[in-house]
């Protein structure tokens, strides 16, 4: 059932003075976009008549194509608190629709919501844990990747000096209605960590978006940056953004549980898993995006690198299970960082999981203890594989995979293929600080 109706917001705009309204899409590298428009051109948007330039966005369409409409989602109106109280500043999340009225099979959204649907009497749940770090800017106002603070773990001010931006960041996600369950200093210094309440998977995916826009303006207005660069410094744990999920009834009651089951696990949830784990090699170009992804992962920096699960809150598994039973349980899906798009991730984890459950996939044996202190021959005689270790890898697993070509559908899995293959290349032609101190003395 709809939150909002159009006489809904065009009554709250006019009570909450608003003057400007941004009109959100995100295109298929998750890069959030906007149209805005002021209040008086509203009714045009809700006649889903405003359009815009669609060759202008990376891998959307061709120059002779280009006309692309907004079709707003009433239900993701929210005015953003941190900007003025006069002539206040709204949004609403838009589906990108063709012309003649179809949705465009580019909009990674549209993509995440046949997942969904496909799911249809089974409710996906994801409750995203969010890290990034806050840096310095330069004195013209550019970021840099420094910082004066040294906490850690858990640490509390006066030695954790981003508190106050964290602590700004959660007040204005709880006005614009967000749930937030927890907040803390991360492990590296200057990084932290926000964790979402469990929503709906689209919700959720429109959350995290909303989340990093929040997280950046707020860092800004305290003179800092706020990066959601996987690894941006060397030496330091990289920041993730691990995926909790479950899968419910129509009544709402949580389908991993059962509490005949040694671990406390359905049938259902080990199915879910084991399409997880199956899909995961192809699925890693969209958790893990980027070539700095792959700095993420390497051992010694509790990112998971094999793809292996654990029943308990064993961390250096790619799927544990959190200690809540009943209905919290849920599985946490530990590789994926904070650079994906969260509509073609959290897409790839449903339909994998739902493979899982449709083609009975059978649940590898768990692993127990640190994988990361394992031998290779101890690790290989069980079986464990590991996860492509650059983006290169990631690109052989993904391409010509049907799985993946299928969920993402034509437009999309060839648009992102060129893109990442254009980025390797480019990455590869690089001469880095790194081999010029190594090698230019030596030889």
């Amino acid at each position: 059932m709809s939150k909002y109706s159009r006489e809904d917001i065009i009554r709250m705009v006019e009570d909450e003075d608003v003057e400007f309204i941004r009109l959100q899409f995100t295109d298929i590298f998750g890069i959030l976009k906007n149209v805005a428009i002021t209040a008086s051109q509203l009714n045009k948007a809700l006649n889903n008549d405003c359009m815009f330039d669609g060759s202008a966005i990376e891998g959307f369409v061709r120059i002779d194509e280009s006309d692309m409409y907004l079709h707003p989602d009433l239900d993701t109106f929210e005015i953003f608190p941190w900007r003025p109280q006069q002539g206040k500043v709204a949004r609403l999340i838009c589906d990108v629709y063709n012309p003649d009225g179809t949705p465009f099979i580019g909009d990674p959204r549209y993509v995440l919501k046949r997942a969904v649907k496909r799911a249809a009497d089974m409710g996906y749940t994801v409750g995203p844990e969010c890290e990034f770090f806050l840096f310095h800017t330069d004195e013209e106002g550019r970021p840099t990747t420094q910082s004066h603070e040294r906490a850690s773990y858990f640490d509390v001010s006066p030695i954790d000096l981003g508190e106050n931006v964290r602590r700004d960041i959660v007040l204005n996600l709880e006005d614009m209605g967000f749930e937030v369950e927890a907040s803390h200093h991360e492990i590296a210094p200057a990084q932290h960590e926000i964790d979402l309440q469990y929503t709906e998977g689209l919700e959720a995916a429109d959350h995290i978006m909303t989340f990093k826009m929040a997280a950046k303006t707020i860092a800004k207005r305290h003179g800092l940056h706020a990066t959601f660069m996987p690894k941006p410094k060397e030496g330091v744990n990289g920041s993730g953004m691990h995926i909790n999920m479950s899968l419910s009834d129509k009544d709402g009651h949580n389908l991993f549980a059962d509490d005949s089951d040694e671990l406390g696990l359905s049938q259902l949830a080990y199915r879910f898993m084991a399409g997880i784990l199956g899909h995961m090699k192809e699925m890693t170009i969209l958790t893990n995006p980027l070539v700095n992804s792959y700095k993420r992962l390497v051992p010694g920096y509790d990112a998971p690198i094999y793809i292996a699960w654990s029943p308990t809150s064993n961390r250096s598994s790619l799927i544990r299970i959190p200690s809540p039973r009943g209905e919290g349980t849920r599985i946490e899906l530990r590789c994926p960082d904070s650079a994906m798009n969260p509509y073609l991730a959290l897409a790839a984890c449903l339909q994998a999981g739902l493979d899982g459950i449709e083609k009975e996939m059978e649940l590898p044996p768990c692993i127990q203890g640190n994988l990361f202190g394992m031998e290779p021959e101890t690790l290989k005689n069980k079986h464990v594989e590991r996860i492509p270790e650059t983006l290169g890898d990631a690109i052989e697993a993904y391409r010509d995979n049907s799985f993946i070509r299928e969920i993402l559908g034509e437009h999309i899995y060839v648009k992102y293929l060129e893109a990442k293959e254009e980025e390797w290349r480019d990455f590869r032609a690089q001469v880095t600080d790194w081999e010029v101190n190594q090698y230019l003395y030596k030889y």
